[in-house]
């Protein structure tokens, strides 16, 4: 793997993977990708798309790749880009290399930045973020091509932000282009959503999973372990790589083990998971937990629903759901007790299960 540049830690990068902006090989999504190009080819890119889909099956991955090919490649109507099959740059072209370096005047990235007061990334993108990029984008183009701005994830604008952000879209100067990457697009500003066109992605295979993986180089794991952890993955690189790091696999077992075991709850056992999430130093434990309930809680509202379930038990659930995800923000954005996050998480969902 790549190692994160020297500097704070980026907020769309999972440890020391390389970064989607240097990821060039893109596995899965060929027809979204097909959207993309013709669209471009036919001269009739939409300004703004949501690219939207679970996190971590490549929505960046493929925002920078779209960024990177409008860099090389400013006029629609050249032969290379009627040719093109995909959207693909070789790493030796210029353009591959600026967007790797962040060597850019032209493509602009909004992401959560880091607080140097509390050592930690900010839980939003934040209004002053998205007034700097207004300000830059508004500037003229390096290369007088494109200017393409890439949000990173648009889940994390607050709502001064999201607002912010909107007018820059209602009002772009020429050949602009703006990529949303959304694991929740539903969560988006309805004024943003409506302005936009919309991309959405859906999990990888397990093979193509295994794959990208694998491309990311040798220190992602071996085979075996890539295998294991992908069948877990449902689809996502970033929760494969997360479960292949430490014991983050016995860790998800157990945190399986217990949801499974809903309405009955096993306090002891959720005490004690609660215990290992808290601390400064359990932030990936943490995350490792949220992605399983994620997970459960996705798994079992589509259960209830093929198996006809009545509608005043998925309403109940679909509640369940939105309040622990009310309960997590909440505890992330105040920095609440984690302890305290986890045993109301397992008492909403024990209520939950029982009705």
């Amino acid at each position: 793997m790549s190692k994160a540049p020297v500097g704070p830690p980026e907020s769309d990068r999972f440890d020391d993977a390389p970064h989607p902006r240097e990821t060039l090989a893109l596995f899965g999504h060929a027809a979204a990708e097909r959207e993309l190009l013709d669209a471009y080819k036919r001269n009739r890119l939409a300004q703004a798309w949501i690219i939207g889909g679970p996190e971590g099956v490549g929505k960046a991955t493929l925002a920078w790749r779209v960024a990177r090919f409008l860099l090389a490649h400013p006029d629609p109507a050249a032969p290379e880009v009627q040719a093109a099959e995909t959207l693909a740059v070789p790493e030796t072209h210029p353009a591959a290399r600026r967007v790797a370096t962040m060597a850019l005047a032209d493509i602009f990235l909004l992401r959560r930045q880091w607080n140097e007061k509390t050592k930690k990334h900010f839980t939003e993108i934040r209004v002053d973020d998205v007034r700097e990029i207004t300000r830059a984008f508004h500037q003229g183009s390096g290369m007088g091509g494109w200017r393409v701005a890439i949000i990173d994830s648009a889940d994390d604008l607050n709502r001064n932000a999201a607002n912010a952000l909107l007018k820059l879209i209602e009002e772009p100067p020429e050949r602009s282009l703006f990529l949303l990457v959304a694991h929740q697009p539903g969560r988006i500003l309805p004024t943003i959503r409506s302005r936009c066109r919309k991309l959405m992605l859906g999990a990888l295979t397990q093979d193509e999973t295994v794959a990208a993986v694998a491309a990311l180089g040798p220190e992602s794991g071996g085979k075996a372990d890539i295998a294991a952890a992908a069948a877990r993955a449902e689809g996502s690189v970033r929760e494969t790589l997360r479960l292949l790091g430490g014991d983050a696999m016995l860790f998800d077992t157990t945190v399986n083990r217990l949801l499974q075991s809903l309405p009955r709850v096993d306090w002891l056992g959720v005490h004690m998971l609660a215990d290992k999430l808290t601390g400064r130093d359990n932030e990936a434990s943490y995350e490792t937990f949220m992605r399983a309930l994620e997970r459960h809680l996705d798994a079992r509202v589509k259960t209830l629903s093929q198996g006809g379930a009545p509608p005043a038990r998925l309403i109940g659930y679909a509640r369940a759901w939105d309040d622990i995800r009310d309960l997590a923000r909440e505890t992330e954005v105040f920095n609440f007790d984690k302890k305290a996050m986890v045993l109301g998480v397992f008492d909403r969902l024990a209520k939950a299960e029982g009705n």
